[in-house]
């Protein structure tokens, strides 16, 4: 038993991989990065130029702030990182937001940058791949491309709002959509309301 907390403590330990694209929701990645920082959950942040963009259009935060936030930053050009091979460890990777330019690279193994590949080790090695895949409507190609990482082993969550839990703000909704992606990865959290029946 003792082994076995140990084990799940060091997992705990792993850090997660969160990169940001260029889709519109970019507060997503942002709050995720927030709540693992505040949970002391090591975080190797990637952040796209179309990101960083996104930030300074959708919200009031600077790209300094949330770099700040992680304990690692890549630039997503350094395909020598350490989230570029296997043999480091993570306990899996969010991509919040992720565009349909990001998902078709990860369904198709393009690793022309550091988000793709580190992915792709994600896949590659079996761990948790979620993608908040974040546009509308999807058209047959998308959907294509998401049951192909389906298949693959990647989970696609599009932050879609859920009610159960009775929102009464923005920031609730977006809180509810990043702790399901939190779920995934294995972190506890208290994000929202969960449901206990009628």
């Amino acid at each position: 038993m003792d082994k076995q907390k140990g084990s799940m403590m060091a997992d705990q330990q792993l850090p997660v991989v969160l990169a940001l694209t260029g889709a519109s929701g970019v507060i997503y990645g942002v709050r995720a990065l927030e709540v693992l920082n505040e949970l002391k959950v090591p975080v190797h942040l990637i952040v796209s130029d179309a990101a960083a963009l996104n930030l300074e259009i959708e919200t009031d935060y600077r790209l300094s702030r949330i770099k700040a936030l992680a304990t690692r930053v890549y630039d997503i050009t350094d395909m020598a990182a350490e989230v570029a091979s296997g043999s480091f460890r993570t306990r899996g990777m969010l991509i919040s937001p992720c565009t349909v330019k990001t998902l078709s690279a990860v369904a198709n193994a393009f690793t022309d940058n550091l988000i793709v590949r580190a992915a792709d080790v994600c896949l590659k090695e079996r761990r948790r791949l979620v993608l908040m895949v974040r546009e509308t409507p999807f058209h047959a190609g998308h959907l294509e491309l998401m049951i192909r990482v389906a298949t693959l082993g990647g989970i696609i969550l599009p932050p879609i709002p859920a009610f159960y839990h009775q929102p009464k703000t923005i920031a609730d909704i977006i809180d509810q959509s990043i702790g399901k992606a939190l779920d995934l990865l294995g972190v506890e959290h208290r994000l929202f309301k969960r449901w206990g029946g009628r």
